[in-house]
């Protein structure tokens, strides 16, 4: 197959290695220069994307990511590239469309088990957007597109709970917190062209919801830092089964993030 990548980072280049290998033809969409021999990169903007010289696609990744974290960057990144993308594909016989969206879609924050059937409440302006995106895609591609949602994507860099660790003293509540290692994610990604009949959309998680004080507690005592204290037992957050990646198959092959982190310290030799 042709498969074409819109959107080309961290997770992007690990899935199109493995399809690679596996014998399909890698095209890639960015912003900047890539340089993997595994794949043909183009240097568009999705805005103008013109894939009018391209061999028939057959099935295509979408994998965008705003460069800053407001509602005007979610909205031209995530939304208003939707039609775009949706004309430049028109002439491709397009099998498949997979959207890499985000569990903040589910809006729940007290706590609550969530599945993929979940109702989505988006808490804000950028998961609204989030949302908009997928239902977009979804009535472009009908029975034809599948919605990822990924929960804490973690496995390159521990910085920002290295930070963490050093900083807090204390914690407001119970804050339950989900992941994915961005191996397994970008497996799973892979893995789907074997799938004969895709749902709708997929969770994609480790189903291992963590308290977020007890992770960083946890960076403390690697880092022989003082532990923080918990001020009250309120919960915040959601914790996620994905149930459908669960139902389908699939294994995880980083089911504990504590065994991660710690092989990320000992790389970085941190202190």
């Amino acid at each position: 197959m042709h498969i074409l990548f819109i959107g080309y980072g961290k997770t992007s280049a690990r899935v199109a290695k493995q399809l690679f290998q596996a014998g399909h033809q890698i095209t890639t969409i960015s912003r900047s220069r890539k340089s993997d021999v595994h794949a043909t990169h183009l240097i568009q903007d999705v805005q103008q994307l013109d894939l009018s010289q391209l061999a028939p696609i057959d099935w295509v990744y979408v994998l965008l990511s705003p460069g800053q974290s407001t509602p005007e960057a979610y909205q031209q990144t995530y939304l208003d590239s939707v039609q775009p993308i949706v004309t430049a594909l028109a002439a491709h016989p397009v099998r498949r469309m997979v959207v890499v969206s985000s569990t903040r879609v589910y809006g729940q924050n007290a706590g609550e088990w969530i599945e993929d059937t979940t109702l989505l409440q988006p808490p804000d302006t950028q998961a609204d957007i989030l949302l908009k995106m997928e239902q977009a895609y979804l009535s472009a591609y009908p029975e034809r597109c599948t919605i990822i949602r990924p929960s804490g994507i973690y496995g390159t860099s521990i910085a920002r709970m290295v930070k963490l660790a050093h900083t807090l003293t204390e914690y407001p509540n119970r804050h339950w917190s989900n992941r994915i290692h961005i191996d397994d994610l970008a497996r799973f990604l892979a893995q789907m062209i074997h799938v004969e009949h895709l749902q709708e959309s997929y969770i994609v998680s480790n189903g291992q919801p963590q308290l977020l004080h007890e992770v960083v507690q946890w960076f403390q005592q690697q880092l022989h830092r003082p532990l923080l204290t918990l001020t009250s037992e309120y919960e915040t957050g959601k914790r996620i089964r994905p149930k459908r990646m669960q139902d389908s198959g699939f294994k995880l092959q980083h089911d504990d993030c504590f065994q991660d982190y710690l092989a990320l310290l000992q790389q970085a030799d941190v202190n």
